[in-house]
């Protein structure tokens, strides 16, 4: 090992999360929590995985329940389409009779799984020596290694990746990859690094260059959209209407009150019935406003 990673791993063995994921080799129990993790917060996603592993204590178990029970334990988290991306990977391979690929490149061929959880699975739970790199990582690595282009760029994936393998200890990528998250998610904070109670302070060459609150650059990014929605509720003999919004788009396949987006200039009344003309072909009249 590197002096790098040696730092690295001692001060993981003291002061990592204590995960329930970390507590098992179970490939299907590692593939569930990465993609919990996507996009959510650990302290977010706990709970979540609990039930879900309760549910659906493997891959087999996942691939024989229905799409809507298996969004029914996924509702809350978000981020809707992660939940059908397991529901069909889980098919797929229960359909072939075989286990999880053990390699990046072959579970990147199955649905939902990119670059950074091909490379999580099988660092973890195949001790395959890939770096997953996602925001934590980027974060980190452009400290140490200040990097000064763009980290979501091509050529910066590119340098923070090969940066990174020269300090893996081959056979400890599980742990070298935890580490490194650990570190970005308690220490290399992205607003207030905590460099003074870092455990690769000496070996940082951000905080040597004093730069480490302008890593990791990123380019301009576009604004985000901002739009009003409207939805009805609709009652008849004590029933209320729900539409099922339609799978492959934006939360497809859950349930809503049926409507839409507000045009510009349009009255909420106005855009509500017109969204209902089109959805639904039926015309309503709007008593009341919530």
């Amino acid at each position: 090992m590197t002096p790098l990673s040696q730092a690295l791993l001692a001060w993981y063995a003291a002061e990592g999360r204590d995960l329930p994921w970390r507590h098992t080799t179970d490939p299907y129990a590692i593939w569930v929590s990465e993609t919990m993790l996507q996009q959510t917060r650990v302290e977010t996603m706990q709970p979540y995985y609990a039930r879900w592993m309760a549910r659906f204590p493997t891959i087999e178990a996942l691939a024989a329940s229905g799409i809507q029970d298996v969004l029914r334990i996924w509702e809350g988290l978000g981020y809707y389409r992660r939940a059908h991306h397991l529901h069909t990977a889980a098919r797929r391979v229960a359909a072939a009779g075989s286990a999880l690929p053990t390699t990046a490149a072959a579970l990147r061929r199955l649905p939902g799984i990119g670059p950074y959880s091909a490379a999580a699975i099988a660092a973890l739970a195949f001790g395959r020596d890939e770096i997953a790199l996602d925001g934590n990582l980027r974060r980190v690595l452009s400290r140490l290694f200040d990097l000064e282009i763009d980290a979501e760029s091509v050529e910066g994936e590119a340098r923070l990746l090969e940066a990174a393998h020269a300090h893996l200890p081959p056979g400890r990528a599980g742990a070298f990859n935890q580490a490194l998250m650990d570190l970005g998610a308690m220490v290399c904070l992205p607003r207030q690094p905590a460099c003074e109670r870092c455990p690769l302070a000496a070996h940082c060459l951000a905080r040597q260059q004093g730069t480490e609150r302008l890593r990791p650059v990123r380019a301009g990014r576009p604004a985000p959209v901002e739009a009003t929605a409207v939805a009805g509720v609709l009652r008849r003999n004590g029933r209320v209407l729900l539409a099922q919004r339609p799978a492959g788009k934006l939360l497809g396949g859950l349930w809503e009150f049926p409507g839409g987006k507000v045009e510009p200039g349009e009255a909420a009344d106005a855009a509500l019935r017109r969204e209902l003309r089109e959805e639904l072909a039926v015309d309503v009249e709007v008593i009341d406003h919530v």
